[in-house]
């Protein structure tokens, strides 16, 4: 019978597509691979004693208690840059500004958020809200994102991100105007693992009710955004014993919004690269560069792995 001569689909075991709905695109999921034994590259741990310096080291002349905001020496955008024109590039070329920043998160440099208390974290979001608002009202997109650890390219320990503002709507934001299983949950906030995801402990974060930017939140969500955002964060330095290295990027927008923008949702994305240990990463090469998405984990088992986790403690 066809029940005998064919095998029952098992998502760990057989490769997949699922579908992106925010992206419109599909990702392509192969977790058999995990079951690969691993003689590739194999990173060094992070180093447990970070000094405690400021940010730009000892001797600093700047005096902080709390965030710190400084420009960026090399921003990818650059404040004022001549119009390309037609001359350089035949096809398509547009000129483009921004007023590239970097915000420290907190005075000490081996302090992360989940080492960070909810009031202190609760500042930062207070932070980023004003910057979305003083800046939005000149430019088009307001990104804020961190990169932390040095396998994500952070080339300074310090805890910070980078807010970058830009005159034009960047592709991924674009794409998303265009089913999910909960990590942590409190009264206002909801952090899941996306039936699409791509990196292997990717995190969605996002509101329970409509919000459109950072803004429009009140000081209660405020406070509730800090404490989900420690919880989150503490349980990926939980999963390989180590600060948890990762991309984070809020979808917050400018003067952007001054377009009927109510389909919108606020939410912010987690990328982390590691995948079997705090020294194997995900390299994103081969078939995922060249044809299409893949991962190697299923949601459901990054779900499973950070339940039995919780169960634990």
């Amino acid at each position: 019978t066809d029940s005998i001569s064919k095998p029952m689909f098992k998502p760990k075991d057989h490769q997949h597509l699922r579908y992106n709905p925010l992206r419109d695109s599909w990702v392509l999921v192969s977790a058999h691979q995990m079951k690969r034994l691993w003689k590739g590259q194999v990173e060094k741990q992070p180093e447990d004693n970070i000094p405690r310096v400021r940010a730009n080291g000892e001797g600093s002349n700047w005096t902080y208690d709390s965030t710190f905001m400084f420009d960026n020496d090399f921003p990818a955008l650059q404040p004022d840059t001549p119009d390309p024109g037609m001359i350089f590039c035949p096809v398509q070329s547009h000129k483009t500004q921004s007023l590239y920043s970097v915000m420290c998160f907190h005075p000490w440099s081996d302090i992360t958020l989940p080492l960070m208390q909810p009031a202190e974290i609760s500042k930062v979001i207070d932070r980023w809200a004003d910057l979305i608002v003083e800046l939005g009202a000149e430019y088009t997109w307001v990104q804020i994102f961190e990169n932390k650890g040095a396998m994500m390219g952070c080339s300074n320990p310090h805890p910070h991100c980078q807010v970058c503002p830009s005159n034009f709507l960047p592709n991924e934001p674009a794409l998303m105007q265009t089913q999910e299983r909960v990590v942590v949950e409190n009264e206002h906030w909801l952090v899941v693992v996306p039936y699409w995801e791509t990196w292997p402990f990717q995190m969605l974060l996002l509101p329970r009710r409509h919000v459109l930017c950072l803004p429009d939140l009140t000081a209660q969500e405020r406070d509730s955004l800090a404490s989900i955002m420690k919880r989150l964060l503490t349980e990926y330095d939980k999963l390989f014993e180590v600060s948890f290295p990762y991309s984070m990027r809020w979808a917050a927008t400018g003067s952007y919004l001054k377009e009927d923008m109510s389909h919108l949702q606020l939410h912010a994305h987690y990328y982390p690269p590691l995948l079997r240990s705090a020294t194997i990463h995900k390299f994103m090469v081969g078939y995922e560069m060249l044809a299409n998405e893949q991962r190697d984990l299923t949601p459901e088992q990054v779900l499973e792995k950070i339940k039995q986790q919780q169960h634990q403690q």
